[in-house]
């Protein structure tokens, strides 16, 4: 699959301070990658980094395998912390200014008004939209220039669940209907995970760690847990009876991965084999504990 968006060794400083630590992304065509990490990990960095709004210290930024951001142009669509609006103008007046500005095509507009759920606010000025109609102009504005790639700087923050469920509609819509690929930020992690295909996760400037959306789920699925006085005598009887690749040792606890139903075998085969079981339950990790363990936040 095409490679949208490719970035090698970023590096960004800001004096003594290295915000971005060798940051290496993919996103292929297609995906809805979500970039999560706590405020300040370095994402919105990231982001302005990759639009040229901020110049890298180190490494390199390419669109389509070999093309900067010169190169596509109006392809890359953004919105990077909240939207620049005109306030006193209405949704229409607001894409007709940024169109004149852009040098795009004013007869997509109203399309555009569709898609983002806005065509029914007449002349109801900016300033009195909510903060999701705020978002949704905002992303109306980036697909002026029909862009193939987006870039959304948390764009869910701050929005009431109503907000929220019209931002990641439109988001799927364009996705599915447009074929637009998407980079979004964001720490609010059972939001992203409705959506997206892809994550990255950023934790103190460095991406610790890429994975698909599929993948992920299978991570946290249910397991079982087993607390037991000898986990590494635990594990070695246990592979006689499921493979050992499903079973690991956490601390004091056993996980088992797989066929978690036969639960009672388990436990009696431990018996058997002289060690004492504390606690055996059934558990699954949030996207959220799965995230902060893998950012070393127990």
């Amino acid at each position: 699959m095409e490679s949208i968006l490719k970035t090698t060794n970023i590096v960004k400083k800001y004096g003594t301070k290295t915000i971005l630590n060798n940051i290496s992304m993919n996103i292929q065509k297609g995906d809805i990658y979500g970039f999560i990490g706590k405020n300040g990990a370095g994402k919105t960095t990231f982001m302005r980094v990759v639009l040229s709004l901020t110049p890298a210290n180190a490494g390199e930024v390419k669109f389509y395998e070999d093309k900067t951001i010169q190169d596509v142009g109006l392809k890359i669509g953004s919105l990077i912390e909240a939207p620049g609006l005109y306030k006193n103008a209405s949704a229409y007046e607001n894409l007709k200014r940024f169109s004149i500005l852009y040098g795009a095509d004013e007869s997509k507009i109203n399309e555009i008004l569709e898609i983002v759920g806005l065509s029914n606010t007449g002349n109801r000025k900016a300033k009195d939209f909510s903060l999701g109609m705020k978002q949704r102009l905002g992303i109306g504005i980036a697909l002026l220039g029909e862009p193939e790639f987006l870039l959304l700087d948390e764009p869910i923050n701050g929005l009431d669940p109503e907000g929220i469920k019209e931002i990641r509609d439109v988001i799927v819509k364009l996705n599915k209907e447009k074929n637009i690929t998407f980079l979004i930020s964001s720490h609010l992690l059972d939001e992203l995970s409705k959506i997206v295909t892809r994550y990255g996760i950023i934790d103190q400037g460095v991406l610790i760690e890429e994975i698909a959306a599929d993948e992920l789920k299978e991570k946290c699925k249910n397991k079982l847990m087993i607390e037991c006085d000898n986990p590494t005598k635990a594990k070695k009887t246990l592979a006689k009876l499921i493979s050992e690749k499903d079973i690991e040792i956490n601390g004091k606890k056993v996980e088992v991965k797989s066929n978690i139903k036969d639960a009672a075998i388990y436990n009696k085969e431990l018996v058997s084999a002289g060690i004492m079981v504390n606690a055996l339950y059934v558990k699954s990790d949030s996207l959220e504990e799965y995230f902060m363990k893998r950012i070393g936040d127990e």
